[in-house]
C-alpha cells in the first residue's frame, strides 16, 4: 500500500525496540573506513584508508556485476558487509510525468552483488518531467551512518530505514517546481542526528530544513529567496559550533546547525549550483560553472555576517569549473573539470594557484560522475564507460585507461581494495582478486 502524505506531514513509525537501535550517540556518517555518504567519509570524494585497483575491465578484477533494475545516477553508499542504492522503476520504461514509477531502496551484499532487501519507498507517477540528459527520477544519493539508511526521492518524500530494512519515519516536503523541469537530485547531509536538506525551486517557497534523523521531526526551517539548486550542503565545525554551508546562486550562506541561524553569507555563484562544496584546513571551497564561472574559498573561522569583499574570502576563481560534477580535495590539491567535458584543472587549495589548468583526458569527453581519489591516485569516470586513472600530484600525470560495457553518470564509491560503480545497467565491485 502507498501513503501520499500532504505536505510536510509526517508519518512516525518508530518502535520502542528501533528507538533503541537508533541511539543519541553512535557511528558516524564520516566514519573513513566506510564510505556512507554522497562524496564520501570527508564528503571531499577522497578514501583515506583505499587502495582500489589501478587497471580493469570486462575480464580482469571484476569482483561481481548485477543489473540493477530501473534507472539512476544516485551514486552507492557501502557500509560493512552492504551496499546502498537508490533507483526509479517504470511501469512501461518511459522516463515521464504520467508514467507510475517505483522509487525504489536496494541493499546489496558487499561480497556477492546479491540483494539482502528491496523496498519499495513509494509507487505512483511523477508530477514533472526530468532533463533528458539525466533520464531517471532517483538522482540523489542514500546516506548511512551504520544506524539508519536515508533515502531521498525528493517529491516523491524522504524515508529512514534501519539496516535491515524496517521502515522508521517518512516525510513528504511536497512537489518541487524546477526551471524547465530540470529534474531534481539534492543529497541531503547528515551530521550526528541533523539531516539538511536544500530545496531550492522555481516555482514555489525554496528553503532549508534541518530534521532529526532518529524521528523525521523538523528541527529548522529557513526559506530563502532562491531558485534551482542541487550541491549538498557541507557540514563543518568552525569556532566550537557546526554549520551547514549551503551554496546558491544569489548567496552562499552559513546556517548554524543546532537554530537555523545564518551566521554569515557572501555573494553567491552561477546559476544552475550542482557540484557540491568540500573543506579542508578551514577553508570551504564552493564552485559552479553554468553560463559563467565560480570558484569561492571561504576562511570559514573568519566568516560572520555579510563576507563579501572581506578577506574572509580567502581566493577566488574563474575558470575552467564544473557545471555537474562536484571537485574532488585531495591532500592539498583541488581537481576539477571542465563543465561536464573531460577536461580537468588541479588548483593549489590554500592559494587557488592552477598546478595545472585544463589538461584534456581524451578517453573521457563526457563527464557527468565526480572524480574520486585513493592511495595517491586520482580516477574520473565517463558516460561512455572509460576509467581515467591519474597519479595525484601537482603534475598531471596520467597512468592508464580502463573500459566496461556500460556508461556511468553515478559517482564511485571506494571502501578498502574495492571500487563500486554504478553504471546504466549494472552495479561493478571491482577489486584485484
Amino acid at each position: 500500500m502507498t501513503i501520499r502524505l500532504p505536505r510536510l506531514a509526517l508519518v512516525c513509525l518508530l518502535s520502542a525496540s528501533a528507538l533503541a537501535v537508533v541511539r543519541a550517540a553512535g557511528p558516524q556518517v564520516g566514519d573513513p573506513q566506510q564510505w556512507g555518504q554522497w562524496r564520501g567519509p570527508l564528503a571531499t570524494g577522497v578514501a583515506p584508508h583505499g587502495d582500489p585497483p589501478v587497471e580493469w575491465s570486462e575480464t580482469t578484477n571484476v569482483r561481481w556485476k548485477v543489473p540493477i533494475p530501473g534507472r539512476g545516477s544516485a551514486s552507492p553508499v557501502v557500509w560493512n558487509d552492504k551496499v546502498f542504492l537508490l533507483t526509479a522503476i517504470s511501469a512501461d520504461g518511459r522516463t515521464a510525468p504520467g508514467v507510475p514509477h517505483k522509487f525504489v531502496v536496494l541493499c546489496l551484499d558487499r561480497k556477492t552483488g546479491k540483494t539482502i532487501w528491496e523496498r519499495v519507498a513509494r509507487e505512483e507517477p511523477p508530477h514533472e518531467r526530468t532533463h533528458t540528459e539525466n533520464g531517471t527520477y532517483a538522482s540523489a544519493s542514500a546516506i548511512t551512518d551504520g544506524e539508519v539508511v536515508i533515502a531521498n526521492f525528493e517529491s516523491r518524500g524522504m524515508y529512514a530505514y534501519d539496516l535491515d530494512g524496517t521502515l522508521l519515519w517518512q516525510v513528504d516536503l511536497g512537489d518541487k517546481g524546477m526551471r524547465n523541469m530540470f529534474g531534481e537530485g539534492t543529497t541531503p547531509a547528515l551530521h550526528g542526528n541533523t539531516i539538511v536538506h536544500t530545496w531550492d525551486q522555481q516555482r514555489g517557497q525554496s528553503f532549508v530544513v534541518a530534521l532529526d534523523k532518529r524521528t523525521g521531526r523538523e528541527i529548522w526551517r529557513q526559506d530563502r529567496e532562491e531558485i534551482d539548486t542541487w550541491a549538498t550542503p557541507l557540514i563543518v565545525e568552525a569556532n566550537g559550533r557546526a554549520q551547514a554551508i549551503v551554496p546558491a546562486q544569489q548567496k552562499i550562506r552559513g546556517y548554524d546547525l543546532e537554530t537555523g541561524d545564518v551566521v554569515w553569507e557572501s555573494a553567491g555563484l552561477t546559476m544552475n549550483p550542482i557540484p557540491s562544496p568540500v573543506y579542508g584546513d578551514g577553508l570551504a571551497i564552493l564552485m559552479s560553472g553554468y553560463q559563467g564561472n565560480s570558484v569561492k574559498a571561504i576562511r570559514v573561522a573568519d566568516a560572520k555576517g555579510d563576507i563579501t569583499g572581506t578577506d574572509a574570502v580567502a581566493w577566488t576563481y574563474a575558470r575552467d569549473t564544473p557545471y555537474v560534477p562536484s571537485p574532488l580535495l585531495y591532500d592539498g590539491v583541488v581537481y576539477m573539470l571542465k563543465t561536464n567535458n573531460g577536461i580537468l584543472t588541479a588548483l593549489d587549495a590554500a592559494t587557488g594557484t592552477p598546478l595545472y589548468p585544463a589538461q584534456r583526458l581524451d578517453a573521457v569527453p563526457n563527464v557527468f560522475a565526480s572524480p574520486v581519489a585513493a592511495a595517491g591516485r586520482v580516477y574520473v569516470t565517463g558516460r561512455e564507460g572509460d576509467t581515467v586513472v591519474l597519479r595525484h600530484g601537482r603534475t598531471f600525470e596520467p597512468i592508464g585507461v580502463n573500459s566496461l560495457d556500460d556508461g556511468f553518470d553515478a559517482s564511485p564509491a571506494i571502501v578498502g581494495g574495492e571500487m563500486f560503480l554504478r553504471g546504466y545497467r549494472f552495479l561493478y565491485c571491482l577489486a584485484a582478486d
